[in-house]
Order: structure tokens, then C-alpha cells, then sequence
């Protein structure tokens, strides 16, 4: 990778992580370890080749590494290391600066992009003192968000006994829950009460003001 020759913190940073897909390649590991075919379908818009030079760049920088799964599945995985998981704060930081960006209409958000939006708009004083753990089952995906304290987590995993269990794809999630739309009745199984305060604790950001000159 290049380097900018700069000993700036944030010059870097960037010779670590900033080249282009780097970010991205991070933010689809945040929830958990992936498999190289995985990871690849989550970011259709990257060749492998590049997406194989990028995780040799990242490892490389002792920010991801690779291992076998444990039987039965015996898969082998890409991992972020523990450096790999710091970014978290850089990228939900980073997300909701760029959320309030113009939006452009695009493809639905991939169940790695919805998580890690969700964590970005979370609002606290919306949640109280709600505590829920939640199951989404976004297709393949099953991801936990859990609600205490006035914090909020997700993680890729199973749970045995959430409060309730959202069955949906991940783009009509995004859709009901930054966009307004009704939850549908077969999509929960539990309690729906609570998942329907669950949706709306995530404000859809107001767009930053452009000034004339841009």
C-alpha cells in the first residue's frame, strides 16, 4: 500500500485503511468473522481480485487475520484482529458524519450496512429504559440487537429466548425503519409491542445543509 509520508495521526491512518474498499471490507467483519465468498457477495460492486488484495493488505497491517472455523463447520474465515476492531467507533462516527450527506437512491443496505446504521442513529433518550433483545432473521442473516441502559448492541449470533424475533429482508427493514413504513403482523413473532417501539428508535438523520458555494 502507499504511503503519504506523513507522520500525522490521521495521514497514518489512512496509509493503514485508506484505500479504496478498505473501510468497507472492515465494516462487513464488524459483526463477525466471514468467509472470503461472503464477504464478496456483501460488496457486489468490488471485483475479488481486488477484494483479495485488500484483505492481503489488511492483514498485512495486523487488522485482519484468517482461521478455520472449529467442526463441524471447519470453514475458513476472515477476522478482525483486536486493532481491526477498534475502528468500530471510527466507522460509526464516520457513518453518521456521511448520513447526513444527500442522499442518492440506491440499492437496499446489505445486513452489515443496516447494523451498522442502525448503530449509528440509535437514540438514546427514544429508548429510556427499555430493555428488549431482539432477533432480526434478515434472509441468511441472524443478527441480535440488544437494548439496556440506554445503549444499543448488535452482533451476529442466535439467541434462545429474545423478546421478540423480526423476519424480514434487509432492505424492507431499512425501509420500516428509516423510512416510516408499516411493520408487518407476520414479520414478528413475540412481542410486537415492543418491537414496534424497537423500529422507531432510530431517527432517519436531516440532511446537512449545502451552502451555494458548494
Amino acid at each position: 500500500m502507499r504511503s503519504y509520508d506523513d507522520p500525522c495521526g490521521v495521514a497514518r491512518a489512512l496509509d493503514a485503511v485508506g484505500e479504496r474498499w478498505c473501510l468497507l471490507v472492515v465494516r462487513d467483519l464488524l459483526l463477525g468473522p466471514k468467509r472470503f465468498t461472503d464477504l464478496a457477495a456483501g460488496l457486489p460492486g468490488m471485483s475479488q481480485n481486488v477484494l483479495v488484495q485488500r484483505l492481503r493488505d489488511l492483514e498485512g497491517r495486523g487488522l485482519v487475520h484468517r482461521r478455520v472455523l472449529g467442526p463441524p463447520s471447519g470453514a475458513r474465515v476472515y477476522e478482525l484482529t483486536g486493532a481491526g476492531y477498534e475502528l468500530e467507533d471510527v466507522l460509526v462516527a464516520l457513518a453518521r458524519w456521511g448520513s447526513r450527506a444527500p442522499l442518492v437512491p440506491r440499492a437496499a443496505l446489505t445486513a452489515d450496512a443496516l447494523a451498522l446504521a442502525l448503530s449509528t442513529t440509535f437514540d438514546v433518550a427514544a429508548a429510556g429504559d427499555l430493555r428488549a433483545t431482539v432477533a432480526l432473521h434478515l434472509g441468511a442473516d441472524r443478527l441480535v440487537a440488544e437494548v439496556a441502559g440506554g445503549r444499543f448492541r448488535i452482533s451476529r449470533r442466535e439467541t434462545s429466548d429474545p423478546d421478540a424475533v423480526l423476519t424480514v429482508d434487509a432492505g424492507t427493514l431499512q425501509g420500516i425503519v428509516f423510512g416510516g413504513a408499516e411493520l408487518p403482523a407476520a414479520a414478528v413473532r413475540g412481542d410486537r409491542r415492543l418491537a414496534e417501539r424497537f423500529v422507531r428508535l432510530f431517527p432517519r438523520p436531516r440532511p446537512r445543509a449545502v451552502s451555494a458555494g458548494g
